[in-house]
């Protein structure tokens, strides 16, 4: 009887143990972090929405997408994101890459076959078509792109948008941003941004 006692005051204090340790991690922490969050940096909290006029907007009716995440996008005038394994491609409730090795004959062939279609559209010798434009990210999401594979679309969105090009590698110049803490990472160049800047540079184009 005694051991039984001694076993469910043992039993009780973990329970009021695990009780605590819920309220206060996985609700009070939280809450409390999401109110800051809310407080301090509302629009990045709230996913880092744009809206089409390149605004920041923290109500998801409003939005075209967030500069977190990568999308898909078959307008010959914009600049194409890389590729996705994610779900269907760029599905946002499937995050994750292919899992597939670097000597895989399936990743080999599909890098072979993304980097014949890149350079047929963007009329360049395969050589020229940079690795981030053949692969996907682990998270199959990347929003951005290598400064590299930016420039080298620049002539197709210049020439199918009527821009110059001059002034759509300014663009690429203006979305540009460098290492993380000037070490961390590569420089980048977020899709959805620089889109919606080429969108507004041809519309105010064909408004004069």
């Amino acid at each position: 009887m005694r051991d039984l006692l001694a076993l469910l005051r043992q039993s009780l204090a973990g329970l009021r143990v695990l009780v605590a340790a819920t309220l206060l991690l996985g609700v009070a922490y939280p809450l409390v972090v999401t109110g800051i969050a809310q407080v301090a940096v509302p629009w990045r909290a709230d996913g880092s929405l744009v809206t089409a006029a390149g605004q920041h907007t923290t109500d998801a009716d409003d939005a075209v997408g967030s500069v977190l995440l990568g999308q898909a996008t078959d307008d010959d005038t914009l600049f194409q994101p890389r590729p996705s394994a994610a779900g269907d491609g760029w599905d946002g409730l499937a995050s994750g890459g292919s899992n597939l090795g670097p000597e895989s004959p399936e990743l080999l062939a599909l890098v072979d076959e993304r980097r014949a279609e890149v350079a047929a559209r963007e009329g360049v010798d395969p050589a020229a078509v940079p690795p981030d434009a053949v692969t996907a990210s682990g998270s199959g999401l990347d929003p951005a792109i290598s400064p590299a594979y930016a420039a080298l679309q620049v002539p197709r969105v210049a020439a199918a948008s009527g821009l110059d090009e001059a002034e759509v590698r300014d663009l690429v110049a203006d979305h540009t941003s460098g290492r993380t803490l000037g070490v961390l990472g590569e420089p980048r160049v977020d899709v959805l941004e620089l889109n919606i800047a080429v969108l507004a540079a041809r519309d105010a184009g064909a408004g004069d």
